[in-house]
């Protein structure tokens, strides 16, 4: 290709998609034209992109030829939207990097994480390639890191999961700021049976219960021996990038009253025994992670740290008290950054050589 691919941004006024147009204001200008697609009740509405107001143009019925063009499209949107208009993206031509769960477990589709395993994205029978959620985008780069290593032999992951990840994010965050304002003020709030939710009302938004002031120890729906499908994605997933399809995965997914900022507890067991010095020296080297640990300077991540960066911030790694060949650690990410839209990107941006 002689001119500079154009890119399609649909779901560009979303909370990820927004976090895409600041990308890519600040990434190297490698994209010609770009076009923002959003629900016909946003269209019309302007978007700021490389220091430009554009246009965001509608996507439903009859508006498929806007599509006429687009070299690579970035879906940002939910499920039952890129299952939708993905397929008809790419009959027109154009690469397609989904961030929803429509494509995930499709052979055809590759899921890639480009820390990890960037060669995956070059054979694409459907044109369309897959980003994993963002609780497995928090964790993955680390664990990918270390099994280059030490070879995982099994996983016990915990994930905190932020507000923003709930919903269509938006709807999660404010759900959880309206809760904070109906409990604040109440000294007491929180020290008696079914106060909090009594305080907080039967609507919850897209949460199970009550956020504020609480854990929720559930995220998804339903899914096999009761297990929900947020966890059930982690343990695919995480499988799937690593190439690793009988990994054992154990995966307990909690929601947390943090806006932004995915947590993740991790207990690795590996086959090669490890020292935590070799562990830091893989950590502090390895792309999209940054090493941050020294908890007796209280140096360790936190979501409120985190929040507004892109990589994947690594602490309290330690060896396992009684296992010499495991390690336990806490990771950090934004999961509207590199939980979601800087993987996409980084996606698209090793695709778009091959256009």
């Amino acid at each position: 290709m002689t001119s500079k691919p154009t890119l399609a941004v649909v779901g560009a006024t979303g909370a990820v998609g927004s976090a895409m147009l600041q990308m890519l204001t600040h990434h190297a200008d490698v994209w010609g034209e770009i076009r923002l697609f959003d629900s016909p009740g946003a269209a019309g509405s302007k978007a700021a992109v490389r220091g430009e107001e554009c246009e965001v143009l509608a996507l439903g019925e009859g508006s498929e030829e806007s599509f006429d063009g687009v070299d690579l499209a970035l879906f940002l949107v939910p499920e039952a939207v890129a299952a939708r208009w993905a397929p008809i993206a790419v009959a027109k031509g154009a690469v397609v990097v989904d961030t929803s769960t429509a494509f995930r477990g499709d052979p055809d589709v590759p899921l890639v994480v480009p820390e990890v395993n960037p060669h995956a994205a070059r054979v694409r029978p459907r044109g369309i390639v897959a980003s994993p959620g963002c609780t497995t985008l928090a964790l993955i780069a680390a664990v990918g890191a270390l099994h280059a290593e030490f070879g995982v032999a099994e996983l016990v992951v915990t994930a905190q999961q932020a507000a923003s990840g709930a919903g269509a994010g938006q709807a999660g965050v404010d759900a959880l700021r309206a809760q904070l304002g109906l409990v604040a003020g109440d000294g007491e709030l929180g020290t008696q049976p079914g106060d909090v939710r009594r305080a907080v009302g039967e609507d919850a938004g897209p949460f199970p219960g009550p956020l504020a002031l609480n854990v929720l120890p559930w995220s998804g729906t339903a899914g096999e021996d009761g297990a929900s499908s947020e966890e059930e994605r982690v343990r695919d997933e995480t499988r799937r990038v690593l190439g690793l399809p009988g990994l054992r995965i154990a995966v307990t997914c909690l929601r947390v009253p943090v806006v932004t900022g995915h947590s993740v507890s991790v207990h690795a067991r590996f086959e090669h025994p490890v020292t935590v010095g070799r562990a830091h020296e893989v950590l502090a080297t390895s792309p999209g992670v940054v090493l941050y640990d020294d908890p007796a300077a209280g140096d360790f991540p936190t979501p409120a740290d985190v929040v507004g960066t892109d990589p994947a911030w690594v602490g309290r790694v330690r060896r396992s008290m009684d296992d010499e060949r495991a390690l336990d650690f806490f990771v950090c990410a934004d999961n509207l950054r590199k939980g979601a839209a800087l993987n996409a990107l980084q996606i698209a941006e090793s695709v778009v050589t091959d256009l």
